[in-house]
């Protein structure tokens, strides 16, 4: 079962996919932020696992990091927590994390324990394209899993469609060469590069994440894409609600105010 497939044939447009840490803000919230988010609207959910050394995340997501590996949080504790997420919920989930500790778990054994979970796809930032493609996609695919790939503004054109060609879930286009971080507006150099992106007819859908954190930045992204990727906002409000429900209700008020 493709649950990307499934979610992108009912909803092209003004898809909202999700960010948190595992582990933040406490060692056993990812079951309630995860139903949280779905229950408040989250087309899809991206789960982090905690690196010591994530060089694309901004200090909001490091430090939520930070806070889940004193915690405890491992990549085991984190497949014992999403066993029993499915049937209950039934968006895409999707697993974040650097190369370093998933090959310290042993990879096909992470794919195997993803299946298990019922994780649909994977994002490791530090994994080279080439090195995944010939290294590593068969493993994950005979898992049932789909690697996403990141896309910035310096990415060739044929790259792009090399990636398109690589995946049957979605591409990511990071909105600028930067790492992650809420902003107030796009650049307009950003928005060009939504624009070019929807013109070169992909297979897959694009959805645009780094900066998205309100009404202004999300329009932005919607307009040439279809949806957007929330992360640091997310991270803070969980920080700052007194539970991951008032957080899902701030973000979408956040997203949506006029």
């Amino acid at each position: 079962m493709n649950r990307f497939k499934t979610l992108f044939e009912k909803k092209q447009r003004g898809l909202l996919s999700v960010y948190f840490c595992a582990g933040h803000p406490t060692a056993d919230s990812t079951l309630d932020i995860l139903t949280a988010l779905q229950e408040g609207g989250a087309d899809m959910v991206e789960v982090g696992i905690p690196f010591s050394d994530p060089l694309a995340d901004g200090p909001a997501i490091q430090q939520a990091a930070t806070t889940a590996l004193r915690g405890g949080m491992t990549v085991k504790t984190l497949m014992d927590q999403l066993r029993t997420m499915r049937p209950a919920i039934h968006i895409p989930v999707v697993l974040m994390g650097y190369l370093n500790p998933i090959l310290h778990y042993g990879f096909e054994r992470f794919c195997r324990d993803c299946q298990a979970c019922g994780v649909d796809g994977l994002i490791i930032p530090d994994l080279p394209f080439d090195e995944c493609r010939s290294e590593f996609a068969a493993t994950a695919h005979a898992h049932g899993l789909e690697f996403i790939f990141l896309v910035t503004p310096e990415t060739p054109e044929e790259r792009i469609r090399l990636i398109d060609d690589a995946t049957d879930a979605f591409i990511y286009a990071v909105s600028a060469p930067a790492v992650t971080g809420a902003k107030n507006d796009f650049s307009a150099a950003s928005k060009a590069y939504f624009a070019r992106l929807e013109a070169m007819r992909l297979k897959n859908p694009l959805l645009v994440g780094f900066g998205i954190s309100n009404r202004t930045t999300r329009a932005a992204a919607d307009a040439h894409t279809s949806g957007v990727i929330v992360g640091s906002k997310f991270v803070k409000l969980l920080e700052s609600t007194a539970s991951p429900a008032e957080a899902v209700s701030a973000l979408v008020e956040a997203l949506d105010r006029d």
